[in-house]
């Protein structure tokens, strides 16, 4: 009977519980969203005044895009530590956005365009849910191989997760604006 170590199993293998892992946060996330968007529709609880959290959010969104992309930046200078920070900032301002995001709708439910430039609107809307769905599991990713040392496939992820995370970020922005302009008059 040999005591030798049984070999390693190959990373993909290893890799397994953290994809399922991605994969019931990403779709707990986004059933969660489902739910108080499409189902619960939100209303105002007795008491409470969120009204403060949209601009919040852009300041959270505007926050996340800057650090992404002084990251990015940061990482072709060669300034990895600078880099890793940038990029956990950038995570973090997310993650906050989607608390402030989710206590804003509980509460208060959906904001109603009024504008003018509808149509314009909608396609902006309608991309920023449908890539915002990537971001949580390709961040995920992308963290969990930049912290095992796995660069190659780091930079894999990265190069869709970026402009798809820098997209979200601003489009965040520019859809608080529009439903700013958009707002009636309150008497």
């Amino acid at each position: 009977m040999s005591n030798a170590a049984p070999a390693p199993l190959p990373a993909r293998v290893n890799d397994r519980a953290f994809y399922v892992f991605t994969a019931v946060v990403s779709v707990a996330a986004l059933s969660l969203l489902a739910w108080l968007l499409l189902i619960r529709r939100g209303g105002a609880d007795a008491g409470v005044d969120l009204r403060f959290l949209p601009a919040v959010n852009a300041g959270l969104n505007a926050t996340a895009a800057t650090m992404l992309i002084a990251g990015w930046v940061a990482v072709k200078r060669g300034a990895r530590r600078a880099h890793q920070y940038l990029m956990v900032g950038a995570f973090a301002a997310s993650a906050l956005f989607l608390v402030c995001y989710l206590a804003y709708h509980y509460v208060h439910g959906d904001t109603r365009y009024v504008g003018d430039w509808r149509g314009l609107y909608l396609s902006i809307l309608a991309s920023h849910v449908l890539l915002s769905m990537s971001v949580v599991p390709l961040a995920l990713v992308a963290f969990y191989f930049a912290w095992r040392k796995e660069f190659t496939r780091h930079r894999k992820v990265t190069r869709w997760l970026a402009p798809i995370w820098v997209y979200v970020s601003v489009t965040g922005v520019v859809i608080f604006f529009m439903l700013r302009g958009s707002m009636p008059a309150v008497p």
